[in-house]
């Protein structure tokens, strides 16, 4: 069984892919626990599909 390869975002790579959305709300959002995410040393991570959940409420289309 192959497990699911997930693509991590940092802060500003989640704004860049989001058009309207900024870092300092992204930021917020991580702060009070409305995107799920985690930290890696200094750096908060968060996974594409968390991103398009949260944001729109589905999966974001895979590149095939």
């Amino acid at each position: 069984m192959e497990a699911k390869k997930r693509r991590l975002l940092t802060i500003r790579e989640a704004a860049k892919l989001i058009d309207g959305l900024t870092e300092y709300r992204i930021r917020q959002m991580c702060a009070r626990n409305q995107l799920p995410h985690f930290k890696a040393g200094n750096r908060v991570l968060i996974a594409e599909e968390n991103l398009f959940k949260v944001i729109f409420g589905e999966e974001p289309k895979s590149e095939s």
